[in-house]
């Protein structure tokens, strides 16, 4: 009995923040599906690209990475991300500016530097937004900014490439069971108001493994998602607030 064919057989796929605990499960998911996968990160590691996205120079340096190691780019995975919760009285413009740099000016340059592969292979962007976009939340102002950036300019990007062949979408997660997540919490200051936090709850109770959300992340890179385009899939246990 012959099995079925792999998802990505022969697709090559850019994703970022590859070292972490949702963009390692996401390189390593499309590769067990067949693609050729390049892994790039802020930290150098096995088999990841080391490249900060908020130098343009690295920026640069990705985008030529990518077309020279894969030969083009069918899926690009904005996966890199960056967290800290802060007060509102401990806000600085390094904070929020780090932020907006690393969850959203990042991926939409990286966008715009493959968007020649992209259009050449008819591929498509995934972004990783958060509910966090479409919520304000305690001491996250600058989190919560940045996701929403780059939710509505992933949006802007998909009405603008659909006319040329690429899909962009971005998927939205609630709580990931992550170092990056783990760490966050525990660089809350300690006299917050939990009751403020605590008015979230989920209707599926606990944070979700990465693969839950890498799933939807695959999903929307897929065939299956041929006729989807500048939509945003929540993925969070049914989130109240």
């Amino acid at each position: 009995m012959t099995s079925a064919p792999s998802r990505f057989a022969g697709r090559r796929v850019v994703v970022t923040g590859a070292a972490g605990g949702l963009g390692s499960c996401v390189a390593r998911m499309f590769a067990d599906e067949g693609a050729s996968v390049l892994r790039t990160d802020v930290v150098e590691g096995e088999g990841i690209v080391a490249a900060d996205l908020t130098s343009a120079d690295d920026l640069e340096r990705l985008a030529a990475t990518a077309l020279a190691e894969l030969g083009g780019v069918d899926v690009l995975c904005n996966v890199a991300g960056a967290q800290r919760f802060t007060t509102a009285d401990e806000l600085t413009i390094e904070g929020v500016r780090r932020h907006l740099d690393v969850n959203a000016v990042g991926p939409i340059m990286l966008t715009h530097a493959l968007i020649p592969a992209l259009v050449e292979a008819r591929g498509n962007v995934v972004s990783v937004a958060s509910i966090s976009a479409l919520m304000g939340q305690p001491y996250n102002a600058p989190y919560c900014a940045s996701k929403a950036a780059l939710l509505l300019g992933m949006r802007a990007l998909a009405t603008e490439l659909a006319g040329r062949g690429v899909r962009v979408n971005c998927v939205s997660p609630g709580g990931i069971e992550t170092a990056m997540t783990e760490r966050a919490a525990r660089e809350l200051p300690k006299d917050v108001d939990w009751n403020l936090i605590a008015k979230s709850q989920s209707l599926i109770p606990g944070f979700m493994p990465p693969k839950d959300v890498a799933e939807s992340i695959l999903f929307l890179a897929s065939d299956a998602a041929v006729s989807i385009t500048g939509a945003n899939l929540v993925v969070d246990r049914g989130v109240i607030w």
